[in-house]
């Protein structure tokens, strides 16, 4: 399960900027920066649709809102592209010194012309994506409408139709517009480009994404979905997602990590080589991790050590009271067991080892038996639950024997 982090930074006009980060399960593969649409939010579907499915192949992904949008403060009618580029960078800026350089930039729609035209300032940006992005700002002026000239020359305040809404502008934010070159931006950028766009888009033609492609130097990759310009429906930001984890495998610089080991016994635990506590588990061809919770340094990105003891005991408990149920054809429809663990004082323990009490393992399991069972049976399937051999294990001495391997030799 990806982890949320609600944060604030400082915006273009000195304000606080709402942003969240992300993270995904685990040591995260690579970081980016998504920057949304035009008036939109962070939290608009596209965005944090894509965002957790990212997360889902391992990348952190820092959306935020713009100055006067969302959660941030500011007024938005004294913003204009260049303000928003500055927000852009800020936020990169953040996410560098808090926890590490983002390798990716995603911008959706207006937020594609930024990503684009910031892309080329950051060492540390391998690969960008555009989705639905304009090939110049002018179209955002004509998104716009007609604003009467006398307006214009006048430096007043305007109110204009967006999506339906009203917002405020004014003429600085129209002037600012022909002040960039997203094209001369795309060709000088030096990075990795996969321009995302639908021919079904009827708020920025697919005729943008072809001049965007054009400009762009090698790498560059193109992908054409279907879909409307806010990718409102179902499925068609995880897919984009997906193409987007996909294609950014071969230009995201992932952290030194050591892969699973082979299945050389039963069951073999490696470090993956990330974090202090993060381990592979293989049984077998099935695969796992284990981890410590983030309180005691760890990612939380897999079961504890204990969690693992703990899910062996009820799961072979459950087993069994169903082989019982079945062996006597009793009406057992379901079995859940709750497992929790816990060290103890136990007084048993003071009179073996001279009257000095010690901790020792408790496990406690609760038994949910669902189906048309009388009394009798379900006091039958609570007595067999202690003949569970993860049960016995427990219950009983085990002996661990340990060897020490020569050095330099490998499992399998």
């Amino acid at each position: 399960m990806s982890a949320a982090q609600r944060i604030t930074f400082k915006g273009s006009s000195g304000t606080e900027l709402a942003a969240r980060l992300d993270m995904p399960a685990g040591p995260p593969r690579a970081l980016a920066v998504f920057a949304h649409c035009f008036t939109c939010s962070k939290d608009v579907y596209a965005v944090s649709r894509t965002s957790a499915e990212l997360n889902e192949q391992g990348i952190g992904v820092l959306r935020f809102d713009f100055t006067g949008l969302g959660h941030s403060d500011g007024d938005f009618a004294n913003t204009n592209f260049s303000s928003n580029l500055e927000d852009l960078r800020l936020a990169v800026l953040w996410l560098s010194e808090n926890h590490e350089a983002p390798q990716l930039l995603i911008g959706h729609s207006f937020g594609g012309a930024a990503v684009l035209a910031v892309a080329g300032e950051f060492e540390s940006i391998r690969a960008v994506v555009t989705i639905a992005a304009p090939a110049e700002l002018s179209h955002v002026a004509g998104v716009l409408g007609e604003i009467n000239p006398e307006v214009l020359e006048a430096d007043e305040p305007v109110e204009v139709q967006l999506a339906g809404r009203p917002f405020t502008i004014k003429p600085q934010f129209i002037e600012d517009l022909g002040h960039h070159r997203i094209t001369k931006a795309v060709a000088e950028m030096r990075k990795a480009l996969l321009v995302i766009h639908s021919p079904l888009d009827n708020v920025v033609g697919i005729d943008h994404a072809e001049r965007i492609f054009a400009a762009a130097r090698h790498p560059k990759s193109y992908l054409s979905i279907q879909a409307d310009h806010l990718l409102t429906r179902r499925g068609e930001a995880e897919y984009v997602a997906r193409a987007i984890g996909t294609w950014a495998e071969r230009y995201i610089k992932v952290p030194d990590s050591y892969p699973a080991p082979d299945a050389s016994a039963q069951v073999v635990v490696g470090e993956t080589g990330q974090g202090k506590f993060l381990n592979h588990v293989v049984a077998g061809r099935h695969r796992s991790l284990a981890d410590e919770p983030e309180s005691i340094g760890g990612f939380d990105a897999g079961m504890s050590p204990y969690d693992y003891l703990a899910a062996a005991l009820g799961a072979c408990t459950s087993m069994t009271i169903r082989m019982y149920a079945d062996h006597k054809n009793l009406p057992l429809d379901r079995v859940v067991v709750e497992v929790d663990h816990d060290k103890i004082h136990s007084d048993d323990s003071a009179a073996a080892s001279g009257g000095v009490r010690r901790r020792v393992d408790q496990f406690t399991r609760r038994l949910y038996l669902t189906g048309d069972l009388d009394d009798a049976a379900r006091q039958r399937m609570t007595e067999i639950a202690d003949r569970c051999p993860v049960h016995l294990t427990l219950h009983e001495s085990s002996k661990i024997v340990t060897e020490l391997m020569d050095e330099g030799s490998t499992p399998g």
